[in-house]
């Protein structure tokens, strides 16, 4: 049986709504395999915010 979820969709749903109210146009939520949420924000996209994970590629078979 797996352990039961350290946060819900509202709570990823309600940070990236208080980061934008807070004026960042461009955020990045990451979900640690521990359960931790790790978010970037930015007022404008940059390489860090918008960079892909190479495994994106392989696991959506896009070559």
């Amino acid at each position: 049986m797996s352990a039961p979820a350290r946060f819900t969709q509202t709570d990823v749903t309600r940070a990236m709504k208080g980061a934008r109210k807070a004026g960042f146009s461009a955020i990045r939520v990451v979900i640690e395999p521990g359960g931790n949420i790790v978010m970037e924000a930015s007022e404008a996209p940059n390489e860090a915010i918008t960079r892909r994970n190479p495994l994106d590629r392989v696991l959506k078979g896009v070559r």
